[in-house]
């Protein structure tokens, strides 16, 4: 009798099957809970190289010249094990409101095309619900998502009406302040958000968005979680103890987001990722700067002058490494609970080592099982993170429209 009771314990603490490799652990998980990015410039980089005309482009294959550009092709998504996609809807600020509304309309129209095109790829939802069903199908759930408050023009009902569009969070602002939300890389204008900034937070609680405040200044990440009735998150963007660019999450922040229930959903921009990197971008535009000054009047000598300081001060990379190391910061300062992905696909012309595209999140997570994140872990971080976000804003706006 003892022989068979001593059996099990053999065979749980045989080297084979107690230990998986990290790659088939990052397999194991991504083949149940695939990955929700919460960022992806897709809409807009079509709409800039092809004039918005999805027949110019054949995402069920592209050139890889193509794919360099844009990041994204159905290939790719499924070797990535995308299950669900925020896809950013951009407008730059510095547009007048009409030019605005328009840029972020026609990327909207841009994701609409996209998923009829290819209505075995992907499935366009409103809702969790419909989120989760999508994906247990083998789509790519895609929820909208808009990236600069400025594209509102100051008003609840065009907010609204985009809600109704099916845009699922709003990025309060991009790179520049607007009239009611300071950016993280723009002079102040209401020491964070104006009480006008206030009033939409609590809009954007009642009709169900999610508060983005990726891109904003530490001012307008307090005030606004001070406002918040619901979880924010921020997604796209690192931790500002790692990289000090000002687009990061002071720990501070990250205390009081982890108090709010929200995620940050680390981004794979290499000068958001790495100090290394930020200071060198530092140290080249101010090179490039002075030589333009110097060679005033003479573009073509501007021009081989930046070239050679250029040949002669490679840039330094990023790495698959450092976006593991994001990770496990933000998991230090507020737990596994509040971390997520946001790659920024689509976005940026230079990725990281290893994360060329969508087809790299197994890499990521294969390193993450290296460090010794477990299954659970990991599930977290590839959906079940974002997806609480997601249900919590659902039920917060429920309680508020009183059940409605």
């Amino acid at each position: 009798m003892r022989q068979y009771l001593l059996l099990p314990l053999l065979l749980l603490t045989t080297p084979a099957l107690a230990q998986q490799s990290p790659e088939k652990v990052a397999a194991d998980v991504l083949a149940k809970t695939p990955v929700i990015d919460g960022h992806n410039d897709l809409a807009e980089q079509v709409r800039d190289l092809y004039g918005n005309d999805w027949s110019k482009i054949d995402l069920r294959g592209l050139s890889p010249d193509a794919l360099a550009k844009v990041h994204s092709d159905i290939p790719s998504i499924r070797a990535g094990k995308l299950g669900g996609q925020f896809w950013s809807v951009y407008v730059d600020a510095k547009l007048p409101p009409l030019e605005g509304m328009k840029a972020v309309l026609e990327q909207i129209d841009g994701i609409d095309q996209m998923a009829a095109r290819y209505p075995d790829t992907f499935k366009l939802v409103t809702n969790t619900r419909d989120f989760e069903a999508a994906m247990k199908a083998g789509k790519v759930a895609s929820m909208k998502g808009m990236e600069g408050g400025g594209a509102i023009a100051n008003s609840p009902a065009v907010l609204r009406q985009f809600y109704n569009l099916g845009v699922r969070y709003m990025t309060l602002t991009h790179n520049s302040t607007i009239d009611w939300a300071d950016s993280c890389c723009d002079a102040p204008k209401s020491d964070g958000l104006s009480p006008q900034g206030v009033a939409l937070i609590k809009e954007m609680n009642r009709i169900g968005m999610i508060v983005d405040l990726s891109h904003t200044s530490e001012a307008t990440m307090n005030d606004a979680l001070d406002a918040t009735a619901a979880p924010v998150l921020f997604t796209h963007s690192n931790a500002k103890a790692i990289d000090q660019h000002p687009r990061n999450v002071s720990d501070a922040v990250l205390a009081r987001m982890k108090q709010n229930g929200g995620v940050v959903m680390v981004t794979f921009v290499p000068g958001f990722l790495s100090q290394a990197v930020r200071d060198f971008d530092i140290k080249q535009e101010g090179a490039e700067a002075e030589l333009k000054m110097r060679y005033t009047g003479d573009p073509a000598g501007a021009k081989a002058a930046i070239d050679q300081w250029r040949n002669a001060n490679p840039r330094p990379r990023a790495s698959i490494k450092d976006v593991a190391d994001m990770i496990d910061h933000i998991v230090r300062q507020a737990g596994i609970d509040h971390v997520g992905i946001g790659g920024d696909f689509g976005g940026v012309s230079i990725l990281p080592d290893g994360l060329g595209n969508v087809s790299t999140y197994p890499a990521l997570f294969t390193e993450l099982a290296r460090r010794g994140y477990s299954k659970t872990d990991l599930a977290k971080i590839a959906q079940g993170n974002v997806l609480r976000v997601m249900r919590a804003n659902e039920a917060v706006a429920a309680k508020l429209q009183g059940g409605k």
